[in-house]
């Protein structure tokens, strides 16, 4: 007999379940770990140990009414782009969605134009729109009867040309997000609602949007966050964004590289915000879906350490 065949002993029984059960080995796991834990060693090494960082310099920055201006400008860029944008996106969606030929061709040619363009270049034609047209006017065509006329140069500022920028650009994206939202909604519901005289609008409010939101709300929040560093284009046309506001500290000071850093740790403390904002909006949508809710980050803590007060974490809401 084999040495290693599960002959029943003396008493009966199989040897092989008294022999003791030894976890897998994973050797090429703990080489990984090691690389990783070396590579972060070594870029905290060079953060520490190099001066050209300049850390003295960033920290004199991080604060400065430059920065903080710059900071509170790209915060307001974002917002009213994203405002603007999905606003602009839920029409379009539904134009988009219509049985009008009309209206869904018109969304579609909007879509095409904008999310087909690079942004910087739609920057830099609203930006420079009077060379196209020195005045905007607002009449009947073909008659030579203008209501409204306009100087482009007094009309389009560069912080409207930012916002006009920026805002378009993300409608286009917004209204395919939507519509995808949209149409993942089963025609069951909106077969029912319509069944009993509720209204196209009143559907889309009551019905459609509030469970299409599970499905918008995380490519709409990675939106947000491209948003928040895409407004950074607009330096090109000299609005005072965060990072005008670096480039014009440094290109007085030629410190170059720490003000860049000022502005890099802004970023990721703005999008570190955004980020939780976005993960606790999805956690509120996800509760008709989800049985048990993902933890939150201090529900995490509270597990991790053995702390349970309340509710279990897998059930809070």
């Amino acid at each position: 007999m084999s040495p290693h065949s599960s002959a029943p002993d003396q008493t009966g029984q199989d040897r092989t379940i008294h022999q003791p059960i030894r976890p897998a080995r994973h050797p090429g796991r703990w080489v990984a770990i090691a690389f990783v834990v070396l590579l972060v060693a070594m870029f905290v090494n060079t953060l520490i140990t190099n001066p050209r960082f300049e850390w003295p310099v960033v920290a004199q920055y991080f604060t400065s009414g430059t920065i903080l201006l710059g900071v509170q400008r790209t915060l307001e860029l974002t917002a009213i782009a994203m405002l603007s944008g999905v606003g602009l996106g839920v029409v379009l969606a539904v134009m988009r969605l219509s049985p009008n030929p009309v209206l869904s061709s018109a969304s579609w040619l909007f879509v095409w134009f904008f999310r087909g363009s690079p942004l910087l270049v739609q920057l830099l034609l609203w930006y420079n729109l009077s060379a196209l047209f020195p005045d905007i006017s607002l009449g009947i065509p073909f008659t030579g009867v203008e209501f409204i006329k306009i100087d482009a140069n007094v009309l389009i500022t560069p912080y409207l040309a930012a916002l006009l920028g920026l805002g378009l650009n993300e409608a286009a994206y917004s209204a395919e997000i939507i519509r995808a939202g949209i149409i993942s909604i089963d025609h069951g519901q909106t077969e029912a609602a319509q069944s009993i005289g509720m209204s196209r609008g009143r559907l889309l409010r009551r019905v459609v949007l509030p469970q299409a939101m599970r499905v918008i709300i995380p490519p709409l929040g990675n939106d947000t966050i491209n948003m928040l560093k895409m407004s950074a284009l607009v330096s090109i046309i000299a609005v005072p964004e965060l990072l005008f506001a670096a480039q014009t500290i440094y290109s007085r000071t030629f410190e170059t590289i720490p003000l860049l850093l000022v502005a890099v740790i802004w970023y990721l403390i703005v999008v570190s915000v955004l980020s939780a904002i976005q993960y606790y909006i999805e956690r509120y949508y996800a509760r008709g879906a989800s049985r048990n809710l993902p933890l939150t980050p201090l529900q995490a803590l509270r597990k991790f350490f053995g702390i349970r007060f309340g509710a279990r974490p897998s059930t809070a809401r």
